[in-house]
């Protein structure tokens, strides 16, 4: 209760600052009054963290569960990480008791971010009432990088689906579920799992037979639901010590003409785009289960 009290606490602060604050929808749309066409606006901010939900239910991104290093303001040249024993490691004290203990320590370079864009084509002339415009940018568009960058986090070649020495767990054991599973698991390896990506099919299935998705969140489990992992599957893990999420801190919104492919006619289009690349430093306290 106290964990889940504490991101609520958390969330609430973001929400009143954020609202005090103009929208990346209203700064594109005063420049559009003044440029038109070829309006071209750089934030130095990461604009799907700039927006709060107006939704009575709330659904978080990916990000949320992710510690963010703004590299702007917090340049890093390496990122830390572990990796479990190979086979023919010597026997390391303690190591049937606290496994990792017996994990290798690595430093790599912080890695080539990768750019997230998001693309939508906007009615004729819709740019002349500004409020709906503000509203079409922040929560069509913005929404849509919010989506594309839970796919870079997720899916992509660098994404926790991809990332080297996270394991698949098929068999719930002794427990009711691998979900609860491998939160015993990464409790055995000295940390606490805290994150659940879920594919919204599979929660509302969890949700009708009985109080498992209650119980996570009232548990300090912070619950993302998500197209973005495929329905069967879920991620679960220590997303608060064993990840991070590194960021440009900086973004854009520009009218321009998009790739082949992107839309179904021809139209004026607004693009926005973010660069970030998600690190896991702990592979081994995060689990892909099969549900």
């Amino acid at each position: 209760m106290q964990q889940t009290a504490a991101v609520k606490r958390t969330m609430a602060e973001v929400v009143a600052e954020r609202q005090q604050q103009m929208s990346p929808g209203r700064i594109f749309a005063e420049a559009c009054a003044t440029s038109g066409l070829e309006t071209c606006v750089e934030f130095d901010v990461t604009i799907t963290d700039s927006l709060t939900s107006s939704r009575r239910k709330p659904r978080y991104p990916a990000r949320n569960m992710l510690k963010v290093v703004d590299l702007s303001k917090d340049p890093r040249r390496y990122y830390w990480h572990e990796t479990a024993p190979r086979p023919d490691d010597p026997k390391v004290t303690y190591s049937d008791l606290r496994p990792e203990v017996a994990h290798h320590f690595h430093k790599s370079p912080v890695p080539e971010l990768s750019a997230t864009t998001a693309w939508v084509q906007v009615p004729p002339d819709l740019w002349e009432d500004a409020e709906t415009f503000e509203s079409f940018i922040n929560y069509r568009l913005i929404i849509r990088l919010g989506t594309a960058e839970n796919h870079t986090i997720i899916r992509s070649r660098g994404g926790l689906l991809n990332i080297p020495g996270i394991a698949r767990m098929t068999s719930p054991g002794p427990f009711a579920s691998t979900i609860l599973a491998a939160c015993n698991e990464v409790e055995q390896m000295g940390a606490t799992a805290d994150g659940l990506i879920i594919n919204p099919a599979d929660y509302y299935q969890f949700v009708g037979q009985g109080r498992l998705m209650d119980d996570l969140e009232q548990n300090g489990v912070f619950i993302v639901r998500t197209r973005l992992v495929d329905p069967g599957t879920a991620i679960i893990g220590d997303f608060g010590h064993g990840a991070q999420l590194f960021d440009a801190g900086r973004s854009v919104i520009r009218f321009a003409d998009p790739p082949p492919g992107t839309f179904a006619e021809p139209g004026i289009a607004l693009m926005a785009e973010i660069y970030e690349q998600v690190v896991v430093n702990l592979p081994t306290n995060f689990f892909v289960v099969s549900i």
